[in-house]
């Protein structure tokens, strides 16, 4: 079992404590997390900080923990820019970085901000993938593209982590697990969705990983959970469901009940379904004050979980 924690990335404007940023992380390194983790929102309401220079800051104020992103939408980035920048997080942070990507799925209107053709995106998100592949494994590089194209170049210097960091993808479709399975390192389960549906989800995998005579053991399953200790579970409810309203844009049921939310008790048996149904990496991604919740949770919820029993019913 190992465990992450979600890096504070939400501040208005001049809110930013740079000493309480940096005594949280240190703290999270303490306590034992494994790794610190953010979310990427280029353009969108809330008020939030970017995942890269977040992550940067991170490692900076680190020694052992990892940092990571859940997930870089990598079609709204050139390939070769954002290979070259994570090349050098993980140079910068000795390996600790893990990455994850994604298609941003059917955006609305940001697409055309980023030049990214609404029915292309999929597979503009492939060819990015492959080519900072590329960028990170050959020297030198000739990519001939549908959207990029590099002739004989190389890129200095390769990431720390060889071949490349951790690639985590995510999907809910089988398609897009097929597409995980294919191209990731890693399967990373939405804090989106519910339990249930997450179970489904990591045997979908497992069944592709058979097919293509990958060995499971090699490929990690993850899940961000949206959790909320509190010792009055109507009162953590109420709030968790208030925030993921703001976070999503609406109140959408299947999300709030993919959140774990309530007593310590209650958050024991949520978190302890979550690894049950497959998850060997909990990312805990709080709702309220983050160092407090953070305490509550090495405390009070993670020491009372165990190892995944295999007894996960969906």
């Amino acid at each position: 079992m190992r465990f992450g924690i979600g890096i504070p990335q939400f501040f208005s404007d001049h809110e930013f404590d740079a000493e309480a940023f940096r005594g949280f992380l240190r703290r999270a390194e303490a306590l034992g997390f494994e790794s610190g983790w953010t979310q990427e929102q280029v353009l969108g309401s809330s008020s939030q900080l970017s995942a890269l220079q977040t992550m940067t800051y991170a490692a900076a104020c680190t020694e052992r923990l990892r940092v990571g992103c859940a997930v870089f939408v990598t079609t709204l980035h050139s390939p070769v820019h954002l290979a070259n920048d994570l090349a050098t997080l993980d140079q910068l942070s000795g390996g600790r970085l893990d990455v994850g990507v994604g298609s941003g799925g059917p955006r609305g209107g940001i697409f055309p901000a980023f030049r990214v053709d609404p029915q292309r995106y999929i597979a503009q998100f492939t060819e990015g993938l492959a080519l900072m592949k590329a960028l990170w494994t050959e020297n030198p590089v000739t990519f001939a593209g549908e959207f990029w194209q590099v002739e004989n170049a190389s890129m200095q210097p390769k990431p720390f982590q060889k071949p490349h960091p951790p690639i985590w993808m995510g999907g809910s479709a089988e398609a897009a697990l097929r597409r995980t399975v294919r191209l990731g390192t890693g399967f990373f389960g939405a804090g989106s969705s519910p339990t249930a549906r997450f179970a489904d989800q990591v045997r979908t995998v497992r069944r592709l990983l058979a097919d293509q005579g990958r060995d499971a053991a090699a490929f990690p399953i993850a899940k961000r959970i949206y959790t909320l200790v509190d010792d009055d579970a109507e009162r953590a409810r109420r709030h968790m469901n208030d925030a993921l309203a703001s976070i999503y844009g609406g109140r959408i049921e299947a999300i709030e009940s993919a959140a774990v939310a309530g007593t310590p008790a209650d958050c024991v048996r949520g978190v302890q379904e979550v690894l049950d149904a497959g998850a060997e990496l909990v990312l805990f991604t709080s709702v309220g004050d983050p160092a407090e919740q953070m305490e509550r949770l090495a405390a009070e919820v993670i020491p009372q979980v165990g190892p995944p029993s295999g007894a996960f019913v969906g």
